[in-house]
């Protein structure tokens, strides 16, 4: 079992880390040229700035039963279909029951987006949201571990 990380604009790469670290888990950060990250413990891969770039980087990688850390539903899609173990940055786990109805909305305010200039205003992000996300990686690795 690996864990990867799309770190693009991801503010959970430090807990992931953490949480690779103490379970003795390989873990795959994935980021374009242009983002900073350093770490002596994680696998650090840094692809082209072009759209996608990480995207494909750990679709082409990931495996089943491996983690994939992402906000990007169309990565989960692609991820799922490999067997792979879906988290995003809350803490929410995505899977096959719920991965149509994500991409649908996606698709939704992308075209609201587009033809009316309707965008969505993100909350700050809440500090609860790390503990929620800390609370299920460890969760996923447990149930992993012990062959669930």
């Amino acid at each position: 079992m690996k864990i990867f990380v799309d770190a693009d604009g991801c503010p959970v790469v430090d807990i992931a880390i953490k949480i690779a670290k103490e379970y003795k888990l390989h873990i795959v950060v994935v980021k374009n040229y242009a983002v900073r990250i350093e770490d002596d413990y994680a696998e650090i891969v840094s692809v082209d700035i072009s759209s996608d770039s990480a995207d494909y980087y750990i679709a082409n990688k990931i495996g089943r039963g491996d983690i994939i850390i992402s906000q990007d539903h169309g990565l989960a899609a692609m991820c799922l279909a490999k067997g792979a173990i879906c988290i995003n940055q809350n803490g929410y786990i995505i899977n096959n029951d719920n991965i149509d109805g994500m991409l649908n909305r996606r698709h939704i305010n992308r075209k609201l987006r587009r033809e009316q200039g309707i965008y969505t205003k993100f909350k700050k992000r809440n500090p609860q949201a790390d503990v929620d996300f800390e609370r299920t990686l460890r969760k996923i690795i447990q149930e992993q571990l012990a062959g669930h």
